[in-house]
Parts: structure tokens; C-alpha cells; sequence
């Protein structure tokens, strides 16, 4: 998204508002992507999520795609090595279909352990009550990936999709953090977003993809959601909670599984959430959203950026009221290459991959002037197929110059 000169002014205030509050208020922790966002998932590259993504198929509106991405910032010439799924992760899709902050079904994968490089896993999904095996997609150092190992389950209709693709997130960090710490210092700077380099760009990532026809969903008419026409998805990662290390360096894991990370809508704990309460947030629930656990350090984060009362409520409506899912309606038709491009199905609308979702944030945020980053697409194209994401990188053939890593 470009600035306008007829905004200049107008941003220029705003930076102004921004720099007033933040020497009143402790600075907010500043990144927006969930990637490495609190202490505990920092450390554990496994259940490190990155991102969840919830949109009808645009070739086939009848079927809700489901994703989440973990492991990020995979470089092309090691992804043999970290390119699988931990084994004694479980990794899980909360959905919420009667309108309020109780996810009502939940989808859960696990993996074998891995054997060889070349070997796939073998995933388990559990969902409604039913369960089918899928093999994974394994990265390789050919100069082409492998093509992604897609399982259809009969019985339920659903489509698997586990294995590497491009880090589909795009954003600006430093851009954005540079120019918060301009602020900061009393020289607002808007140019810092004339970079317009994304931090992302040629890093792969592991992603877990479900197409599940809506029939699958339990919808019935409520209160909360009259129409029946609205689910909410976030997802989880989890270990259990007693791990024991043997002689031969086999773990054995015993007892409950607790979360360590989540995601629903992008950059909340990354952006808003102060950093010693990241681990805390990763380890609730959207029960705990909805009693108002985060409410004031939501609030006072955004205090912070200038955001004012309005845009609060309007953010915290989608965050904080019912819980940190995002929310989907089906009755939204979505259309389009690349996972679906109508603005009409765009974020907040559930989450497609193409949604420039930093400055639909950064829009609200700025109390609705335009602030954007100027990273306003992928790296590379997107799928117009499931799985819908791109493929990984793979390492350059002898003599490629490219910038196709942009920090």
C-alpha cells in the first residue's frame, strides 16, 4: 500500500499522536508475525507457529480450507534437514460454530517419527470422530521440489496436504520497527516504509493443509450465530507435559497436553501482546480472551500506537469479545486465483493467502488512514490448486545472483 500525498499531512499528525503517547507508555513489543513471537516457541522450532488461514475454496465454495504453518525461516539449502514435523507434536484446529469463545470440534494431526530424508511421515488426522493416515511431501536439494503428496479420505470427503512451502506471510519488519522507534525518538519517519523489502521472501516453511467440505461442520441455528453460516478456526501446537530423555536419546512423552503456541488472527501476540506476557497469551485459550485476560494490555498497547477508542473496540470486537479466532462466514462467496482475491471473502473475513493482512492492521491501528508497509504480495505466485501455497525454495543453480532473500 503507497502513501499518498494527500495523506501526508494527515499520517504526519498521526505519527505525532503516536510519539506523545509512547513517551507516556512502556513500548510494545514490535513484530508482526506470529514467527517467533514469545520465549517458549522461540526455542522449539517444532511448535513455533507461524500463521492459520481459513477460506472457502474458490474452485469450490462447498469446501472450507483450513492451514497452519509452523518451522519458519527454512533456508533452501539445509530444508533436508528441517524440513518435517515433530512426532510428539500435536497439532490442532479449533473450530467454533455456535457464535460465542468455546471451540465446538477440533481437528488433530500427528506424525510418525522421521526416519529418513526421503522417507514421508505418516500423518494421522482425527476429525469429528473419524481418522484416515496421509504421507507427508519431503523437501529434497533438486533444483525442482517434489511435487505435494495430496490424500483424499473417502469416507469424510477431506483432502491432506502436510510438507514444505514458501513462507507464505509477507511484511516489512524492520521497516515497521524502524519507523516505531522514529517515533520514539520524536522525528517520526514515514519513509522508513519506502524499503519495501519482505522479511520472508525466499524462506520456506512447513504448512498443514485440510480441504473439509462444510457438511463436515456442526451448524446449527444459535443465538450467537442465527444464520449458522459463520465458524471460527484457530490452531494450536502441543507437547505433553512430562518428557523423558533415555540413555540412547529416545523421549518419552507422558501425561496432558498443554499448548505452547497458537494463532488465529495475525500479529496479536507478536505485535500487541507485551513480551512478558507472550508465553502466558500462547498458553491460554480464547475462553480467556473472551473474560477479558489480555483486554487491558491490548488496550494499552494500542493506547500506545495512537489508536484511538473507536478502532480500539473495533479491534478488540475482533480479538477480544468472542476470543482470538479468526472468523469465517460461508455465505460469503470467494473467487479468484491464488486461494481467492474478491475483496469481498478479504480479511477479516476469514484469511486467504493473499490478504495483505499487515495493512488491513496497520489501517486500523492508524485509526483507518492509510499505513501500510509496501509489501503488498507474495514472493512468489500462489498455487490456484490445492494445497493453494507456493512451492519451497530450492537451492540456486551455479552462478544465480538473485535478491531473492530480502532482510
Amino acid at each position: 500500500m503507497n502513501f499518498s500525498r494527500t495523506k501526508r499531512i494527515a499520517l504526519t499528525a498521526l505519527a505525532l499522536t503516536i510519539a506523545f503517547a509512547m513517551s507516556l507508555t512502556p513500548a510494545p513489543s514490535i513484530k508482526a508475525s506470529d514467527h517467533g513471537d514469545a520465549p517458549i516457541n522461540s526455542n522449539d522450532q517444532a511448535i513455533d507457529q507461524g500463521d492459520t488461514y481459513a477460506f472457502l475454496d474458490p474452485n469450490d465454495n462447498s469446501k472450507v480450507i483450513l492451514a497452519l504453518t509452523v518451522r519458519g525461516f527454512i533456508v533452501p539449502g539445509e530444508a533436508v534437514n528441517f524440513s518435517f514435523f515433530d512426532s510428539q507434536v500435536r497439532y490442532r484446529f479449533e473450530v467454533e460454530t455456535t457464535g460465542d469463545a468455546r471451540p465446538d470440534q477440533f481437528i488433530d494431526v500427528t506424525f510418525t517419527e522421521r526416519t529418513s530424508p526421503t522417507v514421508p511421515q505418516t500423518a494421522t488426522i482425527i476429525l469429528f470422530g473419524k481418522s484416515f493416515t496421509a504421507p507427508t511431501t519431503v523437501a529434497t536439494q533438486a533444483a525442482t521440489p517434489n511435487p505435494p503428496n495430496i490424500t483424499t479420505d473417502p469416507e469424510t470427503g477431506v483432502s491432506f496436504f502436510a510438507g514444505p512451502v514458501d513462507d507464505p506471510f509477507f511484511f516489512d519488519i524492520p521497516a515497521f520497527s524502524r519507523f516505531v522507534a522514529s517515533v520514539r525518538a520524536g522525528s517520526p519517519d514515514l519513509t522508513q516504509f519506502n524499503r519495501g523489502r519482505d522479511t520472508f521472501a525466499g524462506y520456506t516453511i512447513m504448512a498443514i493443509v485440510l480441504s473439509v467440505p462444510i457438511s463436515q461442520f456442526r451448524l446449527l441455528p444459535t443465538s450467537g450465530n442465527p444464520g449458522a453460516n459463520v465458524i471460527g478456526v484457530d490452531s494450536i501446537t502441543q507437547r505433553r507435559q512430562e518428557q523423558l530423555i533415555n540413555r540412547d536419546g529416545t523421549i518419552i512423552a507422558q501425561g496432558r497436553f498443554r499448548t505452547l503456541d497458537r494463532s488465529g488472527n495475525p500479529g496479536i501476540n507478536a505485535l500487541i501482546i507485551p513480551f512478558a506476557r507472550k508465553n502466558e497469551y500462547n498458553a491460554s485459550t480464547t475462553l480467556d480472551d473472551a473474560n477479558g485476560k489480555f483486554a487491558g494490555d491490548i488496550v494499552a498497547t494500542l493506547k500506545a500506537l495512537g489508536t484511538n477508542d473507536t478502532n480500539i473496540g473495533i479491534l478488540a470486537s475482533v480479538v477480544v469479545t468472542n476470543g482470538d479466532f479468526l472468523r469465517l462466514n460461508l455465505s460469503v462467496p470467494n473467487s479468484g486465483p491464488g486461494g481467492g482475491n474478491n475483496a469481498a471473502a478479504a480479511f477479516p473475513n476469514g484469511r486467504r493467502p493473499a490478504d495483505d493482512v499487515v495493512d488491513t492492521l496497520l489501517f486500523f491501528i492508524a485509526n483507518q488512514n492509510k499505513l501500510g508497509d509496501n509489501v503488498n504480495a507474495n514472493d512468489v505466485p500462489f498455487r490456484d490448486q490445492f494445497p493453494f501455497f507456493a512451492p519451497p525454495h530450492q537451492p540456486r543453480a551455479a552462478g544465480t545472483i538473485d535478491d531473492n532473500t530480502r532482510n
